[in-house]
């Protein structure tokens, strides 16, 4: 199997990206599954930028306390704080509403991210893989609609869907499931190391600026990270696991 890049760390200052172009469901997302790998980009001058789809103006399990226009507002201030720790100044939102993209007609949301893609002209593309990462409706609907409009523009560009690995799952497994990661029914992501384009260990400087991207998003994170305690949680999400999804794309048609 011949990938872009196999790299088990990165060894300078550039994760070899050129300009990238992050496409997330939620506030948050970016963080969790890209801060390292932007934070590389942006130190070695490369432009990034991410769209977002919705507020997440639904995540909370006290919609009394937080009812949506009130927490999409607080995410929207914690997005802004997060994306700076990681030193990215180009965000957008797409502005569909937090649980419903699957309702969005795919031809009109496939058709505004194609002329994102044409304005930002980016080398790397990542958002979700088909699974979803987690499972959820909104992460496997946008992973649809990126796909869609890379096929659409010519395939121009590189496409990494986020992924984990076989390691990170028999390391964390037991945690993942304990604050219920995945959605009932999910099938999560696992590809060989020897599979990915990119994976981004993250250490020192770079560990501190991906937790700083995390605990921005104080609404979502604050209370899994006492939980679980600041230092435990840091290595949970101290790596970061990219697929092309050229190879799976490639391997569907031939299927």
């Amino acid at each position: 199997m011949t990938t872009h890049r196999i790299a088990t760390e990165l060894a300078g200052p550039d994760s070899g990206t050129g300009p990238l172009l992050g496409i997330w469901a939620h506030p948050d997302d970016e963080a969790y599954l890209s801060a390292a790998l932007m934070f590389r980009a942006r130190e070695a001058g490369r432009r990034v930028v991410v769209v977002t789809a919705t507020r997440g103006e639904m995540g909370t399990d006290d919609p009394v306390a937080w009812p949506p226009d009130r927490l999409a507002a607080t995410r929207e201030r914690e997005m802004a704080v997060s994306l700076a720790a990681v030193g990215v100044t180009e965000h957008q939102w797409l502005g569909y509403r937090d649980g419903a993209l699957a309702q969005v007609p795919d031809r009109q949301a496939v058709r505004r991210i194609s002329r994102l893609l044409s304005e930002i002209e980016p080398d790397t593309v990542v958002t979700f893989g088909p699974d979803g990462m987690t499972g959820h409706s909104d992460h496997r609907t946008m992973s649809r609609w990126v796909t869609q409009a890379w096929e659409a523009g010519g395939r121009r560009s590189r496409p990494w869907y986020a992924t984990f690995t076989p390691e990170f799952h028999r390391t964390w497994g037991e945690l993942n499931t304990q604050v219920g990661l995945w959605f009932e029914g999910s099938e999560p992501p696992s590809d060989p190391a020897a599979d990915l384009a990119e994976q981004v260990r993250c250490d020192g400087e770079l560990l501190d600026r991906k937790f700083a991207a995390m605990a921005a998003h104080t609404s979502q994170t604050s209370g899994l990270i006492t939980t679980v305690g600041a230092e435990r949680y840091r290595q949970w999400w101290s790596t970061e696991y990219f697929v092309d999804a050229r190879t799976r794309l490639d391997e569907r048609s031939a299927a």
